[in-house]
């Protein structure tokens, strides 16, 4: 039996791709004597052969490096956009569900504290969340960054497996393909909008 159905299986890595450009934080784990750690952090991707690489970097003082050597592997999980779907939304009689859209993917660790290179791809993960209408460049020469450079170690990991979790009502009639797909988009707009305000208001300083 095939889990996820193969219907919620995504096969085109493009889209796996387009989703890691667009949600680019990710949670990274890693395992160590049956403890699993979890990291998140935004990863940029790069075009290479077969998969392709993730570029990123962790605080020296993160405990999970202690998990990471060069060559050990990894998960990551990329969150694109999820909801519930109330059966209210569709036009044919259906139960409810929950919607999503996420990327699994598998690689092998290269960990550097090379600053040089750390510096270049701080520089290229800057210009590419800047992107495209760019109001903030990072300097090679910036002061605060290259105070931070001891303190940072850089990795590229190596995609080794990926598997594309995409259920947006696949299986159901067009029409109610459509209506779940704009039950989406209108459930993210408007609790993105309200969960910051509420947290926002609770976090509020003197």
């Amino acid at each position: 039996m095939n889990y996820p159905p193969k219907h919620h299986q995504e096969q085109n890595f493009e889209n796996i791709v387009s989703l890691i450009k667009e949600y680019p934080l990710a949670t990274m784990l890693s395992v160590k004597d049956n403890d699993v750690l979890a990291t998140h952090v935004p990863l940029i991707y790069e075009k290479t052969e077969n998969y392709g690489k993730l570029i990123g970097h962790l605080d020296k003082f993160n405990p999970q490096l202690e998990t990471i050597q060069n060559g050990t592997q990894v998960t990551i999980i990329f969150h694109g956009p999820d909801t519930y779907i109330s059966p209210s939304v569709y036009s044919t009689p259906q139960l409810p569900t929950w919607n999503y859209l996420k990327a699994h993917l598998k690689g092998k660790v290269n960990l550097y504290t090379d600053k040089e290179k750390i510096k270049r791809n701080l520089i290229s993960m800057t210009e590419f969340m800047e992107d495209p209408s760019p109001n903030y460049i990072l300097a090679p020469d910036n002061p605060r960054m290259l105070a931070y450079l001891d303190y940072i170690v850089g990795f590229e990991i190596t995609i080794t497996n990926w598997e594309g979790k995409y259920k947006f009502s696949q299986d159901k009639l067009s029409k109610d393909q459509e209506l779940a797909k704009l039950e989406l988009i209108n459930k993210n707009q408007h609790r993105i909008n309200d969960f910051i305000e509420h947290i926002f208001s609770n976090h509020q300083q003197a």
